[in-house]
């Protein structure tokens, strides 16, 4: 047993040293920022696809009831808060080239880091309960038009798709994207000192 032991510490104690050029490690580091730089975009243009769509609703639809009105309006104020907040954590990595500037664009990676890290805490449960507030309030009229069976089964699928998504989707999608930005930060720490600031 104490043969096993000392094998496990030794395989715990070595570390294999990867050699890889600076060129590698920049084409690495070059498409992992387009990746969350691309990622980031497809975020906000899917917010913006959602408030156009939410929108689209209160202009098209026959909307009787204040209840309707109090819920869109806390629907797509929510949904345009949020897009304003994916927008200010995408121009941190967006506005500048990490060649030219690695100190400047290492901050702004760790800064958008820290965002993200709220935003997939603190704010996603403001946004999911103020959503949920204005889904209720949307469906006192819209589901009124509907069978009981069929009322049931939409509020079923609703809830049940946002507690699926805050507990499941959100979890899974915090983590790869903490190990993304995290692993970036290291390969660009190493890598910026190859690069010297522009006097």
């Amino acid at each position: 047993m104490q043969e096993f032991e000392h094998i496990q510490s030794l395989w715990d104690t070595h570390k294999v040293e990867v050699k890889i050029s600076s060129e590698e490690m920049l084409a690495q580091v070059k498409k992992d920022v387009n990746g969350i730089r691309t990622k980031s975009l497809l975020n906000i243009t899917g917010m913006v696809l959602s408030f156009l769509a939410i929108t689209s609703i209160w202009l098209f639809y026959d909307v009787q009831s204040w209840t309707t009105h109090a819920g869109l309006t806390i629907i797509i104020s929510f949904v345009a808060i949020y897009t304003f907040i994916l927008y200010k954590s995408h121009k941190l990595i967006a506005q500048s080239d990490f060649t030219l500037h690695p100190k400047a664009f290492l901050n702004n990676l760790k800064e958008y880091q820290l965002n993200r890290f709220s935003l997939y805490n603190k704010l996603y449960w403001i946004y999911t309960v103020a959503l949920s507030i204005g889904v209720t309030l949307f469906f006192f009229e819209t589901l009124a038009r509907f069978d009981l069976w069929l009322q049931c089964l939409i509020i079923a699928l609703t809830f049940g798709w946002i507690l699926f998504c805050s507990a499941l989707v959100r979890k899974v999608a915090m983590k790869r994207e903490r190990e993304r930005i995290a692993l970036l930060i290291e390969k660009f720490e190493r890598l910026s000192v190859q690069f010297k600031e522009p006097d």
